[in-house]
């Protein structure tokens, strides 16, 4: 059964993102971190979620990542769905800390009930047919705007979204240039889908 095991981020100030990642959200196997210059600007098509159980948690995460040094992209926030935030950490990746509760049940803690790799497709219905192709069940599907896969042994679970969309939810413009700095690690094998994601084998399935 395909997991994700870990996303690698290509980052220039290795001990820096070491300890960003360390000190805002405690974050040490399922984030690998590669010392790398590849040219990239603007979006870079994929963000992170951490869902919590609480806004307290939540609130307590996003303080810690501007406090390391991220950049407040959508600041804490009610919505519809329940609370949260986006920021942007010092090496481009974006994180969004989320919980689906409107209201605590208790104190904050740290605790990461999910990690979510969202990423931004130019087709959607291209990109899920490239990974039906290997062997990833779709638990989800709305026609051509969102696609959540069935991963549930995985520490880290998968979607895709539309590009803009996704740049839109994340608080950015959508343009972007040259690498996505980031590389998947899991267990279905090396390959590169549609709109340049690459992965890469940790184990055999």
């Amino acid at each position: 059964m395909t997991s994700i095991e870990s996303v690698t981020l290509d980052v220039t100030d290795l001990a820096a993102a070491e300890r960003f990642y360390a000190d805002a959200f405690g974050l040490h196997s399922q984030v690998r971190l590669r010392a790398a210059d590849a040219p990239s600007s603007g979006f870079r098509g994929y963000t992170l979620s951490l869902t919590v159980a609480q806004p307290a948690t939540a609130s307590g995460f996003i303080n810690a990542a501007l406090a390391a040094g991220a950049t407040s992209l959508k600041p804490a926030a009610k919505s519809l769905w329940g609370f949260g935030g986006v920021v942007q950490a010092p090496d481009g990746a974006i994180w969004k800390v989320a919980t689906s509760n409107k209201k605590d049940t208790g104190p904050a803690t740290r605790d990461i009930d999910e990690i979510v790799l969202l990423l931004g497709a130019s087709d959607v219905a291209a990109s899920k047919k490239c990974y039906v192709e290997h062997s990833i069940a779709v638990a989800k599907s709305f026609g051509r705007t969102y696609v959540q896969f069935a991963l549930p042994s995985s520490p880290i679970q998968l979607g895709l979204y539309g590009h803009r969309a996704l740049a839109k939810d994340a608080g950015v413009p959508a343009e972007g240039t040259g690498s996505h700095r980031i590389t998947i690690n899991g267990t279905d094998g090396s390959f590169v889908d549609p709109d340049g994601f690459a992965w890469e084998s940790t184990s055999v399935k």
